[in-house]
């Protein structure tokens, strides 16, 4: 892992986030570029949406100018070999264009516009569009922990199997790695649907990277199968949870898959996705 894409949000959090991937910048020794998307390009403008909308250009221009300057300046006392990257337009897509030759995006678990509850647009975008893993963050997450134990969400799919394959440079940190399979609520064992994939094939791919893990079955949950596996691994004091993004995309539409979508809303520790 060579090269980390960083959503540069200006919300009160960002500093504490930046922190948090500069500290795994330095321990993949890795160039990290940040990205910072205003609304649109504010260059020739055309006033598609009213005058309103027009009046808003410098505004978020004298900001993102403010939020540049005072992040330069703090990166200039770092150790990590970085660039600035400026853009117009939705997040999701600026940092789709930009990830075609980024080895991990890191974006938070919250867009700055979306309420506390929501799901994040961006991080949902690109974990089903981006070629890349893409690294969810808690909001207020300040350091990521590379050496704690990971959990990863396994049930034999090809999402899964990419989420797993995805995660090695990480997983090879981790000081325990946990292949975690949850039971169907009120299903018997031989009426449960069989995976693609059993949870073996998943451990001895791992084994093949000199990584070995343990294969655990979790209990379903009352509230579903994303609230199972986080109640799991806060039990295993897990710092990485992996697992693959399930739903469709498109320019004008996104649907998520049920867990996927739970799984974003209460992100509390870090989350890596990958379609």
């Amino acid at each position: 892992m060579k090269t980390i894409l960083f959503n540069a949000a200006g919300d009160d959090a960002f500093p504490g986030r930046l922190d948090a991937v500069l500290g795994l910048a330095r321990r993949f020794d890795a160039h990290l570029t940040l990205l910072h998307a205003i609304p649109y390009e504010a260059v020739g403008v055309l006033d598609f949406q009213g005058a309103a909308f027009a009046a808003m250009v410098p505004i978020w221009r004298e900001e993102a100018a403010r939020l540049r300057e005072a992040t330069l300046a703090d990166l200039a006392n770092e150790d990590v070999p970085w660039n600035w990257v400026d853009a117009g337009g939705p997040a999701a897509l600026a940092l789709l264009r930009e990830s075609a030759l980024n080895d991990l995006v890191v974006v938070s678990a919250r867009d700055q516009s979306a309420g506390p509850d929501t799901p994040s647009f961006t991080a949902g975008e690109l974990a089903l569009s981006a070629s890349c893993p893409v690294l969810v963050l808690p909001e207020t997450c300040t350091r990521i922990d590379p050496e704690a134990p990971a959990l990863v969400a396994w049930d034999g799919s090809a999402e899964a199997s990419h989420a797993l394959k995805a995660a090695v440079p990480l997983l090879r940190l981790s000081s325990a790695v946990y292949l975690a399979t949850v039971k169907e609520a009120g299903k018997p064992a031989k009426a449960a649907k069989e995976p693609d994939l059993p949870p073996v094939a998943g451990a001895d791919y791992l084994s093949r990277h000199g990584i070995s893990c343990e294969m655990i079955e979790v209990a379903p949950h009352e509230e579903g199968v994303a609230a199972a596996l986080q109640a799991e691994a806060a039990t295993r004091k897990a710092g990485l949870l992996v697992m693959g993004a399930y739903g469709h995309t498109r320019l004008t539409e996104r649907v998520f898959g049920g867990v996927t979508r739970r799984m974003l809303t209460g992100v509390r520790i870090p989350l890596l996705l990958t379609h």
